[in-house]
């Protein structure tokens, strides 16, 4: 699934920024769930969290309105910020 929205991307300014941030965000997000395993009810994690969501969130609507199949849109945040943030590495 990521791969077609990253063939779409090149063709597709919009969804190239989107899902540039909505990596981005995965990736920071990971990064501080590790560095503070145990602390997942802290503030700092969860403002990441929903600022994660809310990339993730612009994203799908994104998708919707332009036909692109999209389902990172659930409640396992951290199954979507993995699937983003292994395609980054693949890059």
């Amino acid at each position: 699934m990521i791969d077609a929205l990253m063939q779409a991307s090149k063709s597709d300014g919009g969804l190239a920024a989107l899902l540039d941030d909505a990596r981005e965000y995965a990736q920071i997000y990971l990064l501080a769930k590790e560095r503070k395993k145990g602390c997942e009810g802290t503030g700092e994690l969860m403002t990441l969290r929903e600022e994660f969501r809310d990339a993730i969130v612009k994203l799908t609507i994104y998708c919707r309105e332009k036909g692109y199949s999209c389902d990172l849109n659930g409640d396992d945040f951290d199954a979507a910020a993995h699937a983003l943030a292994s395609d980054t590495i693949g890059r």
